[in-house]
């Protein structure tokens, strides 16, 4: 069981402005719509709890993997004072969870402090294969002084493997015999297939790993060794963030959608989707947690976008995440949230308090414009904005909700980020399709694999060329 934390330390869920007592019934949801669907949640509750335990889904247990956490601290401890950066090598829930923890839970421009106030090494994530950019990162830093951690799940990523190869090249040509002191590999374990060809090199160069366990998928792998070691060399304190994940895994066991936040928001979302609400927004309110809605629009996007159900018909299913940033959208996608079709979905992130105020001195008193924000703070006009954009939406009957985080550091974060994991979870069920699985992405991978002429495609690869010649008459010169 987790540390009980006091109720102030949870994070709420206000649904409030999704309800049709406070937007009226034709955009917003009632109780009865809710109550339909207590014992159906309470049912999938019952499957997740049973695909638990026969180990067929892994992150609801990752909170309390105290094994992994101590493999981590005794690799940071021993490491982390060594190199002057640290590179992710990684793309989606291998890169994307990384980045969320660093952006919400280190100095805003944490590269730029000198090391004495960073305590940790530069931290960079490269989660494309753009060759401009990868080799402009190479050209900047130092590779005797740089810990490269490569990360893929399956060990099988193209591009991943593309940015290995690449960088191991080039410490071995720097620095022979230790360029394995440069790299950690984060993938799963060898099975008897020896599939995993990363882990056969990592076993065959010698290089150390962490293990990525089988039955939790990448995009929810963010508790695990995939997020925790970056976050841990950048001086994250990892077991307050799964301390926050286990109080939010305790608070989700419960079946009931009325008292677990997970469920709560999954139903919600299931009911507006099913009357043509297919756009699901995420807007936080802080610039620090602008990566977490980066994170989840993977989550949601790649778990919940599915061609065939459970059953094996086809579907289409799925709401689509957008991400958005309060104040900085509100003069970008507010304009179509207020006034564009009625489908969409927006949950706001806020936070009861902030780590810092700025005040803005009275000047040009004369200035309509200007004068009235003399004496104020820049934290009393961002909750202005936040409160504004809330109101107009509710007012014009448009669905929102707002999760609420008490202050950001580990203990909160790490309660945001399971809850979406568990409510993507139940929203799968409650959509009737599987959140585990993608096969659309495995599809397009094959097709990587063929035109870059790996054996076993080779008819896959002349299809695809014999097709993709374009018609002269729809190209415009």
């Amino acid at each position: 069981m987790p540390d009980k934390a006091k109720v102030s330390d949870w994070i709420r869920y206000d649904f409030s402005n999704m309800m049709a007592d406070t937007i009226g019934e034709e955009h917003g949801v009632t109780e009865e719509e809710l109550s339909v669907l207590v014992g159906v949640v309470l049912s999938y509750h019952r499957e997740l709890e049973a695909e638990r335990s026969s180990g067929k889904i892994g992150f609801l247990d990752l909170p309390y993997a105290d094994e992994t956490v101590a493999l981590v601290e005794e690799y940071v401890q021993a490491n982390r004072d060594r190199y002057e950066n640290f590179v992710v090598l990684g793309i989606g829930g291998s890169a994307l969870g990384a980045i969320a923890l660093h952006t919400a839970l280190t100095h805003p421009f944490y590269n730029l402090l000198d090391r004495e106030k960073r305590g940790g090494p530069r931290f960079f994530v490269v989660d494309h294969i753009d060759p401009v950019v990868f080799a402009s990162l190479l050209n900047v830093i130092d590779p005797a002084k740089t810990l490269f951690n490569v990360v893929t799940k399956s060990g099988e990523t193209a591009e991943t493997i593309a940015q290995f190869l690449t960088v191991y090249d080039l410490v071995v040509r720097h620095l022979g015999r230790s360029a394995r002191d440069h790299v950690v590999a984060t993938t799963e374990e060898q099975d008897a297939t020896g599939a995993n060809d990363l882990r056969t090199i990592v076993e065959r160069e010698k290089l150390a790993s962490f293990e990525v366990p089988k039955n939790v998928g990448g995009r929810f792998s963010v508790l695990s060794a995939v997020g925790l070691l970056p976050a841990a060399m950048t001086g994250i304190d990892i077991r307050e963030l799964l301390r926050g994940a286990a109080c939010m895994e305790d608070r989700t066991r419960t079946g009931d959608l009325w008292n677990n936040p997970a469920y709560a928001a999954a139903a919600l979302q299931r009911i507006l989707d099913e009357r043509g609400k297919h756009i699901s927004v995420m807007m936080p309110y802080s610039s620090q947690l602008r990566d977490v809605a980066d994170w989840f629009r993977q989550l949601w996007a790649e778990s919940l976008g599915k061609r065939s159900g459970v059953d094996g018909e086809v579907v289409h299913k799925g709401p689509t995440p957008v991400k958005a940033l309060g104040v900085t959208d509100q003069h970008s996608q507010l304009q179509l949230y207020v006034e564009g079709p009625f489908d969409k979905v927006i949950t706001f992130v806020a936070l009861d308090q902030l780590d810092a105020t700025v005040a803005m001195p009275p000047a040009f008193d004369d200035l309509e414009h200007v004068g009235y924000l003399g004496g104020r703070t820049m934290n009393e006009l961002m909750e202005a904005e936040r409160l504004a954009t809330q109101t107009v939406l509710t007012d014009l009957t448009r669905p929102n909700a707002t999760i609420w985080l008490p202050r950001l550091d580990g203990f909160c974060v790490g309660q945001l980020l399971f809850m979406l994991e568990v409510q993507t979870a139940m929203a799968g069920k409650l959509l009737r399709v599987n959140p585990f699985d993608q096969p659309g992405v495995q599809e397009g991978k094959r097709r990587t694999f063929a035109l870059m002429g790996m054996r076993g495609y080779e008819k896959l690869r002349k299809e695809m060329e014999a097709r993709r010649r374009p018609n002269p008459r729809y190209v415009i010169a």
